[in-house]
């Protein structure tokens, strides 16, 4: 059940991340999880939200945009509990390319984002470990 990430290759200037964020948001979409990874020249604007295809519409024609296939998974918001989720995937030698983290609307809701080398395997690894992952659904909807 991966999940479709943005990733939108912006300018590293005053304003750039803002008016982003704004054109999507103007356009009605919920921004559920955002990161930003930057160099000197510019950066990457990793993003899941509600609305893919009206996300894409809305930022610049300039904006270069990819789509790239992420685990999203349900955890306690406690301590530890991001360790046992590395724990099973680690034992499992998946590989995590990189992660960020974002919370629900709910008292308790967590949620991690993990890129993996091998989503299909990382679900599997997670799936049998009792592991709740997300859809692109999900994500249209509530989040608890």
């Amino acid at each position: 059940m991966a999940i479709t990430q943005l990733s939108a290759f912006l300018e590293n200037t005053a304003g750039t991340l803002y008016d982003a964020v704004s054109a999507i948001t103007d356009a009605g979409v919920n921004i559920r999880a955002l990161s930003v990874a930057d160099t000197k020249d510019f950066g990457i604007l990793r993003i899941i939200v509600s609305d893919i295809e009206k996300t894409k519409e809305a930022l610049d024609d300039n904006t270069i945009i990819s789509e790239t296939s992420v685990i999203a998974v349900k955890m306690n918001d406690q301590a530890g509990a991001l360790k046992n989720i590395l724990k099973i995937l680690k034992e499992d030698n998946v590989n995590i390319e990189y992660t960020y983290a974002f919370t629900g609307s709910m008292q308790g809701g967590a949620y991690v984002v993990l890129r993996v080398d091998d989503i299909d395997e990382g679900e599997a690894v997670l799936s049998r470990n009792g592991i709740i992952t997300l859809s692109d659904e999900d994500m249209t909807g509530f989040l608890a």
